[in-house]
């Protein structure tokens, strides 16, 4: 490296005193060749003036002397710019000279200078041109005189040869001083070089010794100040990464550190345990790789996408149920704007029993259930204190008991049935299922209540609908609960329409009532558990408000999804998609 830069700065060096003797020579070329123009010009002009005092005749006799005493061309033109007269033989056959430059200086300023290359001699021509005139001062002719400028191109070829004779010794003195004045450069820098190599190498030993005052003494000292400020750094950081190394082992939660290509990169001790896998086996893979988990790996794609922190729940050992909650976040302000991923597994499966303990209580002590609990007792202790004798009225009270008992029964396999769902513990038998099957089967155990309520049905099935993967009863579930809703949601005489169609990769059920439909501020809150938009009237079909949610979490199953549209007055339509 050190030799290239000697070598590059004896180029420097030669080049600015090539460039500099160049820029000389052709300043000083340049005067010369004014210089010796402007003499041969004077002596031109002299020669016309001495020849202006002749008459036209006799300059055009004393052509050929006139010739050699000037040393030059001499051409004589009339006033219209025709040559009359030339020293070089027969001028017959000349073209008219009157815009000649020369010519026309000389008609308007007394006389004219012009400088044109020939082409014949190859080699510049000096033209000048004097007004000859007669006792009126009118131009009765033009003298001009031609001289080619061979002796001014002869003493700038002298001149470049004397130059370059000049310079090859200079040069040659001025190369080798360089040389010498820049190795006494490249010593120092020699010494900084190999003084930075061995740092980098780690075998330092003692500070970097230029015993210089100048601006490469200064270097070698702000050097080795840097030295020192960087080892007492290194030091620092080797401390605090000792203790973030302590802290990180230590932790009771779970660490992966993924790299810039989502590799896990470090895992701690306590990840190990957890896992049980051993930590090289992890080293270098992903976490895909690793657990096989898709909600994790979704999660991560998430993080990819948004870049913000968020936090996710995963089961990590499916046979043991262990219920992890896992918080992804950047690990910012590192070095070089390296992106890096901390993964924080927090073991939950507690909480998780604890929270599903405390779901089932609430399902089982919810307003839902005390109201029929109340009515029923309400009426039993009326008849079990005699205070009613009429026996109409104790079959009445005795219906509304049966009525409240039923009501009671189907909120609590509701309850059931919901509370399994949101579980995980209703299994899902799925297998490959004709979805019109499933509508022809459903529409066949309502056939009696929709004839009781005198309700049309319209009828929309493509032929040859795709299969779905699925649970057959729960399904039918699915189905039998939105046509319920629209059957006690439409008034008698009232249409049902069911359609079914593929739609890209989705088989579409869109079941669609006449009936008295919902505001469209109500529809986001359908789905909530015991949610009903008119409650008196709900409750006074048998509802128990847990339909649509039971719904929602069994399409959620199935991997589908449901989407209501409706219009007060003007009916509801209910969308289930299943995937294909």
């Amino acid at each position: 490296m050190t030799d290239r830069l000697l070598v590059r700065f004896a180029l420097i060096y030669l080049a600015i005193l090539l460039v500099s003797f160049a820029s000389a020579g052709i300043l000083v070329e340049g005067q010369v060749r004014q210089e010796m123009t402007e003499q041969i010009t004077e002596d031109l002009l002299n020669e016309g003036r001495v020849i202006t005092n002749l008459s036209v005749p006799d300059i055009q006799k004393n052509l050929s002397s006139l010739q050699v005493g000037s040393r030059s061309r001499v051409t004589v033109i009339d006033p219209a710019g025709i040559v009359i007269g030339d020293s070089s033989g027969s001028f017959m056959k000349f073209d008219n000279h009157l815009n000649r430059p020369e010519i026309q200086a000389s008609r308007l300023r007394g006389q004219g200078v012009s400088i044109r290359y020939s082409s014949t001699l190859k080699v510049d021509m000096l033209y000048v041109a004097l007004p000859l005139r007669n006792t009126d001062q009118k131009i009765i002719a033009y003298i001009r005189l031609a001289r080619p400028l061979i002796e001014v191109e002869k003493a700038a070829q002298t001149f470049r040869r004397s130059l370059l004779l000049s310079i090859l010794p200079v040069l040659g003195l001025s190369i080798l001083l360089a040389f010498v004045f820049v190795a006494k450069i490249i010593l120092p820098v020699r010494k900084m070089a190999a003084f930075t190599a061995k740092i980098s190498s780690g075998h330092r030993r003692g500070p970097l010794r230029i015993d210089s005052q100048d601006e490469i003494g200064r270097l070698a000292r702000n050097i080795n100040q840097m030295v020192a400020v960087l080892e007492e750094k290194i030091a620092q950081e080797a401390e605090e990464k000792g203790i973030l190394n302590a802290a990180f082992e230590s932790m009771v939660e779970g660490l992966i550190v993924l790299d810039d290509r989502n590799r896990i990169e470090r895992v701690n001790r306590a990840l190990v345990e957890m896992t049980g896998y051993p930590a090289e086996t992890l080293v270098n893979k992903t976490p895909l790789e690793t657990f096989r988990n898709a909600a994790l790996h979704q999660a991560l794609d998430r993080f990819n996408q948004t870049h913000e922190p968020l936090l996710v729940e995963i089961i990590l050992d499916q046979e043991k149920v262990r219920m992890m909650e896992v918080s992804i976040s950047a690990i910012r302000d590192l070095p070089h704007a390296v992106q890096k991923t901390i993964l924080v597994f927090h073991d939950v499966t507690k909480l998780k029993q604890l929270e599903k303990t405390r779901v089932d209580f609430v399902a089982n002590v919810s307003h839902e259930i005390k109201t029929p609990l109340t009515n029923i007792i309400g009426f039993v202790e009326t008849l079990g204190e005699g205070k009613v004798s009429d026996q109409e009225t104790r079959r009445r009270f005795l219906a509304t008991i049966r009525e409240n008992a039923l009501r009671l029964n189907r909120l609590v396999n509701d309850l059931l049935t919901l509370s399994n769902i949101e579980l995980g513990e209703a299994k899902l038998h799925l297998e490959d299922v004709d979805p019109t099957d499933v509508l022809e089967s459903v529409l066949s155990m309502m056939s009696g209540v929709l004839k009781e309520k005198n309700l049309h049905i319209g009828r929309s099935i493509t032929e040859h609908l795709p299969s779905i993967q699925g649970d057959r009863d729960r399904l039918s579930q699915i189905l039998i609960n939105i046509l319920d809703n629209a059957v006690k949601y439409t008034p008698e005489g009232g249409t049902i329409t069911i359609e079914a169609s593929r739609m890209a990769q989705e088989v579409v059920i869109r079941i669609s009532d006449t009936g008295i439909g919902i505001p469209k501020s109500e529809i986001p809150k359908l789905g909530e558990r015991f949610y009903r938009v008119d409650k008196a009237r709900s409750r006074q079909l048998g509802g128990t408000g847990l339909g649509l949610s039971i719904v929602k979490h069994l399409m959620k199953a199935h991997g589908g999804r449901m989407i209501i549209d409706s219009n007060p007055g003007k009916g509801t339509t209910v969308s289930l998609y299943f995937p294909v």
